[in-house]
């Protein structure tokens, strides 16, 4: 384990003390930082110790990524002020530092404790920290990016997004709230929506063998995921698109997610089937009355007739509504499906920093993208130009 500290000053007030600076841990392996940090709250169902427990189990052990897990306190008190969950890996030539996530985890953000910078001074301070004891950690590093961080977490502010560093993420979140009422909530829809939906089902159950299925344990998960891999496979193929998901690392990652997480309730795999057949499946991740939607597949042309994915996901809202979720997040990506629901935009940002001279470059780099973003039109015609291909997202 590498352990690294900082500090600068003490004072005998906690005020004082925070207007002095903080400490630095810096610690590679998951297990020992979540018994450092305690037990905590998540700010997003990606924050859950289970998430980062199978993270790091499977990519910990993946070539050129290592773990480093900062743990920062009140340099006076020892008050727990911000755990970030990060690692390091060699990118270009270049050590960089960023959050365990690898493109899949959706919303990136730390860990907050009664520490926590409240304003944008305490937050440069922090940061300021947080860079002097990378630079300092055995093996060094030449730049910090973190990607997709909430604005907000449980509605205050993120020290993250108070930095100068911080920028908006082309990407953002697409919450649906749909409070007590679900059919009222269904009414908020656009007409020829719920007509889709309605018939939808109409024609799925016309066949008495289909149903809706909540997997009531991890082997029927399990069995379902593997339909989950199949029917995503073989629509990227389709499409000619690379897909990452079921290779070794991340499909040993989301069935160890399934696998230890369907229990608690925390991994929540649904399916529509008719007969032995899987018709569509839906992954997500919950904690309380928060779900959030990470994979999602069908059986193709077969089934087009009633839009299988649609109505896996009405159903499972439906379904989890009743026991208690309020809020179902489509997660980043603003595909037409997902527009159809009516979720609301909430707001990601990102940040990078040199750390050293090797990073410079990119670090100006990543500061240019983030200008260019400001004229999307002109964004279009640059990547045009370069033979980009355009998002797909909003077809």
């Amino acid at each position: 384990m590498t352990v690294l500290t900082t500090s600068a000053g003490q004072s005998r007030t906690r005020e004082a003390s925070r207007a002095a600076g903080f400490r630095v841990e810096l610690l590679s392996d998951w297990t020992r930082a979540a018994a450092r940090w305690g037990a905590f709250d998540p700010p997003t169902a990606f924050q859950h110790p289970q998430w980062y427990a199978s993270w790091y189990r499977v990519f910990a052990a993946a070539d050129g990524v290592e773990p480093l897990i900062a743990v920062i306190t009140d340099a006076a008190t020892g008050e727990h002020a911000v755990m970030l969950p990060l690692i390091r890996r060699r990118q270009g030539g270049i050590r960089v530092i960023e959050f365990a996530d690898l493109e899949l985890t959706d919303y990136n953000a730390p860990l907050l404790g009664p520490a926590a910078p409240r304003d944008a001074v305490a937050a440069r301070r922090l940061w300021r920290e947080l860079r002097r004891a990378l630079r300092k950690s055995d093996g060094g590093a030449d730049l910090i990016r973190l990607r997709k961080v909430p604005a907000r977490l449980d509605g205050r502010a993120n020290p993250l997004a108070l930095l100068d560093e911080a920028a908006p993420c082309p990407l953002n979140g697409n919450p649906v709230f749909t409070g007590e009422d679900y059919d009222a909530w269904r009414y908020t829809l656009e007409k020829t929506v719920r007509k889709e939906l309605e018939r939808s089902w109409r024609v799925f159950t016309r066949d008495p063998s289909v149903a809706f299925r909540i997997a009531a344990d991890a082997d029927e998960a399990l069995k379902i995921l593997s339909a989950t891999e199949a029917q995503q496979d073989s629509r990227m193929q389709s499409l000619g698109l690379n897909f990452i998901l079921n290779d070794e690392h991340c499909a040993a990652f989301y069935r160890g997610l399934v696998r230890d997480g369907t229990a608690s309730g925390y991994a929540v795999v649904t399916a529509l089937t008719a007969g032995e057949e899987v018709v569509a499946t839906l992954l997500g991740i919950r904690i309380g009355a928060r779900y959030v939607m990470i994979r999602i597949s069908n059986a193709g042309d077969k089934w087009s007739n009633c839009s299988p994915g649609r109505l896996i996901i009405e159903r499972t809202m439906a379904a989890l509504h009743k026991d208690g979720v309020r809020e179902f997040d489509f997660s980043v990506g603003n595909y037409a499906y997902k527009r159809r629901f009516g979720p609301v935009r909430m707001p990601l940002v990102d940040l990078s920093a040199a750390l050293a001279w090797r990073g410079w470059p990119y670090a100006l780099r990543d500061r240019a993208a983030r200008a260019l973003r400001r004229y999307p039109k002109l964004t279009a015609r640059l990547k045009q130009a370069l033979g980009k291909p355009s998002s797909r997202e909003e077809s």
